[in-house]
């Protein structure tokens, strides 16, 4: 289990892109939401954005789609130049069918879980994506405060993992800082996504470099570097 730091840009400038991509040098993807105002009550970033932000930087794309009809518009990303794309599985009518068709196109295809939706019933589709994001707050909005009765969640979710013997990322967003990563980790995620923590620092590359330095010695203290 290799800890990985995703960057939200949503906390980022959106008049400067560019070079908020470039400020959190080290982070191993961008992490990119895309709301439609429809599946959440928000709207945010679509394709051409994305489109241009791949073409602006080294470090790859991971799409975020809190929208609707993803079996619809999730290839598009893809298509747009992203490395990942997470659809979700409440808006999703064929998740199989479309984590399929992502992964043909050249991307890593991860499903996405709001709080309240079980992981256990959807154990069987595990094998057939590349990470699985478990969302510590509800989606939507940026800045929210991260619920602690996700933990239980996250350490079940890494239980099936190993269960099946499958190499699958556990993504946590929502909420993740310095105060709340640790948790994190020690419940077995390994894959972080952090907005207002990295984007609210005085030096974005050095939250990066602090939030994966916390991460890994959570996973050191519990084993999970060891796959124990």
């Amino acid at each position: 289990m290799a800890v990985q730091i995703n960057p939200s840009i949503l906390s980022a400038d959106f008049a400067r892109l560019a070079e908020e991509a470039e400020a959190v040098e080290g982070a191993d993807w961008l992490h990119v939401d895309v709301m439609d105002n429809h599946f959440v009550p928000n709207l945010t970033l679509g394709a051409p954005i994305v489109e241009a932000l791949a073409k602006a930087t080294d470090t790859p794309l991971d799409c975020h789609l809190m929208i609707e009809e993803p079996d619809r518009w999730a290839p598009a990303y893809v298509e747009a130049g992203a490395g990942s794309v997470t659809f979700h599985a409440e808006a999703a009518a064929a998740p199989v069918r479309l984590a399929r068709e992502i992964r043909a196109k050249g991307a890593r295809a991860s499903m996405a879980l709001k709080p309240a939706t079980p992981v256990e019933q959807y154990e069987d589709l595990l094998p057939e994506l590349d990470m699985l994001l478990i969302m510590t707050v509800e989606p939507g909005f940026g800045g929210q405060a991260f619920l602690d009765i996700m933990l239980p969640k996250i350490r079940r979710t890494r239980q099936l993992v190993a269960k099946h013997g499958l190499d699958l990322w556990v993504q946590v967003d929502g909420g993740v800082s310095a105060e709340t990563i640790e948790r994190c980790a020690e419940a077995g995620a390994d894959v972080f996504v952090a907005g207002s923590a990295v984007y609210g620092a005085k030096d974005p590359a050095e939250a990066v470099r602090g939030l994966r330095g916390q991460a890994e010695a959570a996973h050191a203290r519990t084993g999970w570097a060891t796959g124990a």
